[in-house]
């Protein structure tokens, strides 16, 4: 897998790939539409993250490229990779409870505050995983 070097694009197979955690300034695309949703992206070395009509979907810290974002009726799904571990925050259903799966492990449930965040950790020492983040009941 590869950054992505315009930022963000729209996949083949309808998910998006974003990010560029190897830059060393922070640059941003507005308005990119897909299916009439606007999203922004803003990334570099320190920080990636995703809007999705101005509400945030996705953070990590430090930055990461996520490849094949998808959001299902079961749950949000991606790769992301980077050259250090990260945490990443996502905004979910409000006061939900949700179980994250990496490389098909489960890791934990986490339940979301009044404000819908969910916040993890991903190991990507020399390593892509999958990320799965699906809403229990």
């Amino acid at each position: 897998m590869a950054v992505i070097e315009e930022l963000i694009r729209l996949e083949e197979n309808g998910t998006l790939s974003f990010g560029n955690y190897l830059m060393d300034e922070k640059k941003k695309v507005l308005d990119f539409e897909v299916h009439g949703d606007l999203y922004k992206v803003k990334t570099f070395k320190e920080i990636t993250k995703l809007e999705k009509n101005g509400r945030m979907i996705l953070e990590s810290v430090p930055g990461v490229t996520v490849h094949d974002f998808v959001v299902k009726e079961t749950g949000t799904y991606f790769v992301v990779e980077g050259v250090e571990d990260a945490q990443v925050t996502m905004e979910m259903d409000p006061s939900a409870e949700y179980k994250i799966l990496i490389d098909d492990v489960n890791v934990g449930r986490v339940k979301t505050n009044m404000a819908g965040k969910v916040t993890f950790n991903v190991e990507l020492k020399g390593s892509t995983p999958k990320v799965a983040v699906e809403k229990i009941g």
